[in-house]
């Protein structure tokens, strides 16, 4: 019995400390991932105050110039009607002298044929501009504007081929075969030199190693800065400035920014002030996620050497309750004279057994034949040891697959999970044999023999329930022992053999 205590003392041990492991693994795993996500959530916080700079560096420079501006606006609009009359008394526009226009009233003139190209102009690089293979945006708003006929004028825009930023008007002729654009240059203006937002994006740069690059981006998705750096997105960065353009909602695109892994994060901003075309602009924010990745690698090695600590405290103190709690624990469930499981335990096993759906269980009451002339003769030390040496044949005649229990004094039962009436007579035979030889080494012939009584039952045939099938395995255990004892009966519900 001392080798069952400890196998079962063992099992506990074992099942204590996973359960130990299991608990203290998810406690230091959810501490960890809230560490994990508090660190992402910085970030994240982070970058979004840096956004909210920009909105702000950028809202207030589109407030001053639509405070200080409109003396602007109202100037383009009269050169603009000037020269739609100048048109109408002279359409040959390859006559008009750009130069000198431009020297007169201080805009570039763009004219803006009805293919959305330009075809004449006092900015000679962009002579040739086709609006729509280059700007398809822009040019759907330059065929509306044509259409309706009315002077509009935008906020901040920038250059196509020179990445300058400047304000834009339009009007179209009355003929609407052109529009007349008007340019300004905004970055030499007092305004912008005052509240230049690209001075707030280079602090915000500077400030902080994790951010790469933040550029302002117009419709056709180029830098708008006092940069000359105006290229055109292209690939996933277009596809996830197209996405928060027309959604509004902010987009992510992992790639790589200088050959090292990078986040491009795009940010729909709308302008308070702005009216016209660009009152829409998009946010690039390129950051990195080295502090991140830091951060969340000194929190991996802080939490794999906090939980190897608290396993190896949690492996001692399972040892110790383990030792504390196996014996009142195995005894509950055990017969304390035969390591056998005991009627408490038997009880339940058949209620689990009978309960699933699948298979016959089976039953064998045990019982040994004139055991009282054992104690009465040789004294209960060796009817103990006569017990403890049939419960080892028992248990080990049953196998594996079932289960052997003591109920009390020399009553024994065996239950087969799943046992056919030939399987569960092969058991029965077992026993017979392997008690019969116990019982020759342990005890001398008293004139009555010492031998066993087996009755069997099965269910459902014999019983769907504990209490029937133990009542019909004991009726057939008594018609065993009338038989002449040292046999084993099967249940029959006429009594017959």
């Amino acid at each position: 019995m001392s080798n069952v205590k400890s196998r079962f003392q063992f099992k506990l041990a074992v099942a204590l400390i996973l359960f130990a492991m299991l608990v203290s693994t998810l406690v230091a795993t959810s501490d960890h991932l809230r560490m994990r996500d508090q660190a992402i959530a910085n970030m994240e916080k982070q970058i979004e105050l840096y956004e909210k700079s920009v909105r702000n560096a950028l809202d207030t420079l589109d407030k001053a110039y639509y405070l200080f501006g409109e003396n602007l606006a109202r100037r383009m609009k009269e050169i603009s009607y000037e020269l739609v009359e100048k048109y109408e008394t002279n359409p040959r526009l390859d006559e008009w002298d750009y130069p000198r226009l431009k020297e007169a009233h201080r805009f570039d003139v763009y004219m803006i044929n009805e293919e959305n190209t330009i075809v004449f102009s006092s900015f000679l690089p962009d002579i040739g501009l086709d609006f729509d293979n280059c700007c398809g945006k822009l040019a759907k708003v330059l065929d509306e504007r044509r259409t309706d006929g009315g002077f509009f004028h935008d906020g901040i825009d920038i250059e196509q081929h020179s990445g300058q930023l400047k304000k834009y008007s339009y009007l179209a002729t009355k003929d609407k075969k052109y529009i007349v654009q008007l340019g300004y240059s905004l970055q030499d203006s007092l305004i912008f030199k005052e509240f230049d937002f690209s001075r707030t994006v280079d602090g915000l740069i500077q400030g902080n190693p994790s951010i790469n690059e933040i550029q302002v981006l117009n419709l056709a998705s180029r830098r708008l800065d006092n940069s000359e750096r105006g290229e055109i997105l292209r690939g996933d960065r277009k596809l996830a400035f197209d996405a928060a353009f027309a959604t509004g909602s902010t987009t992510e695109y992992r790639g790589m920014w200088n050959d090292e892994p990078a986040v491009y994060r795009y940010v729909r901003h709308e302008s308070q002030y702005d009216k016209g075309v660009t009152k829409v602009k998009v946010l690039e924010i390129v950051y990195n996620e080295k502090e991140l990745d830091r951060v969340l690698d000194v929190n991996t090695r802080t939490f794999l050497s906090q939980l190897l600590g608290i396993l190896v405290v949690a492996a001692g103190l399972s040892l110790l309750i383990a030792g504390w709690v196996a014996k009142p624990m195995y005894l509950a469930f055990h017969d304390s004279l035969t390591g056998l499981k005991n009627r408490a335990s038997f009880e339940d096993d058949i209620r689990v057994a009978l309960a699933k759906p699948a298979g016959t269980p089976g039953l064998l009451m045990i019982d040994l034949d004139n055991f009282k002339v054992v104690n009465d003769r040789l004294g209960h030390e060796a009817g103990d040891r006569l017990l403890r040496g049939v419960a080892r044949e028992i248990r080990a005649a049953v196998g594996s697959e079932a289960y052997a229990y003591r109920l009390g004094g020399d009553e024994f039962v065996a239950l087969l999970p799943s046992a056919t009436l030939l399987e569960a007579e092969g058991v029965a035979s077992r026993v017979l044999s392997s008690v019969r030889r116990t019982i020759s080494a342990e005890v001398e012939s008293f004139g009555q023999a010492i031998t066993v009584s087996i009755g069997i039952a099965l269910s459902p045939e014999h019983g769907a329930d504990p209490r029937t099938l133990c009542r019909n395995a004991d009726t057939a255990l008594y018609k065993s022992k009338e038989l002449g004892k040292n046999t084993y009966c099967v249940y029959r519900p006429d009594g017959g053999l």
